[in-house]
């Protein structure tokens, strides 16, 4: 038979039993709050995973609206360029690609690009050692405007009536536009070198023709 349990060792069992039920309580607490906590913390970061792949959809599709913009705006600049160059786009070839080490920002690199060819668009002077060139303009225009009268000149001498007396006031008018024809080729001139017709190449224009005019007429 069992020996009867005495009060002391009964009440020490239910003490030990009722620690021990504090503790795993205690236990079960501590571990719920710490699943709370984990599960609280994977949700965090599930929210800040989904605002950094929200943000970086946003600025993926900046970027490409950005890459368009720069594509559009470079295809417009290269064609400007090579319009400027001349030879139906053939000179400059096809824009360049991206460059991989390029850093800053494309817009204001593009800004800076249409600054560029604004100015080169401007024209400016022709260059002093044009000059001769500019003679003899005025000088060639001279010589075929004193040709041009002289033969209307011939005509009006061969002629009866009316014509014999305006066509050599016709030739004479003829060939005091000579120092102003002079000009049309000069104007070609600038406009191939990207140039104005300052006062400066007419003045010299003229003056040539000018004296190559009242040389000519001087002569018997």
């Amino acid at each position: 038979m069992n020996e009867p349990v005495t009060s002391r060792t009964y009440a020490a069992q239910l003490r030990r039993l009722a620690e021990l039920t504090t503790r795993v309580r205690e236990q079960r607490t501590e571990a719920w709050d710490w699943y709370e906590q984990q599960c609280a913390a994977a949700d965090r970061a599930v929210a800040e995973s989904a605002d950094e792949v929200h943000r970086a959809e946003q600025e993926l599709a900046a970027a490409r609206d950005t890459q368009e913009q720069v594509d559009a705006e470079v295809a417009v600049l290269w064609q400007e360029l090579n319009s400027r160059l001349g030879g139906g786009g053939r000179r400059a070839g096809a824009p360049p690609a991206p460059a991989p080490e390029a850093t800053g920002d494309p817009l204001a690199l593009l800004d800076g690009v249409r600054e560029l060819l604004r100015r080169t668009r401007q024209p400016g002077e022709l260059p002093g050692n044009v000059n001769p060139l500019l003679a003899l303009c005025g000088v060639g225009g001279a010589l075929l405007a004193y040709v041009l009268g002289a033969a209307v000149r011939v005509l009006g001498s061969r002629s009866d009536d009316d014509l014999a007396v305006a066509l050599p006031v016709l030739g004479l008018v003829v060939t005091l536009l000579g120092p102003v024809l002079g000009l049309i080729p000069a104007r070609l001139i600038a406009d191939r070198r990207h140039a104005v017709l300052s006062p400066r190449p007419v003045i010299i224009v003229v003056i040539a023709g000018l004296a190559t005019t009242l040389l000519l007429l001087a002569l018997p």
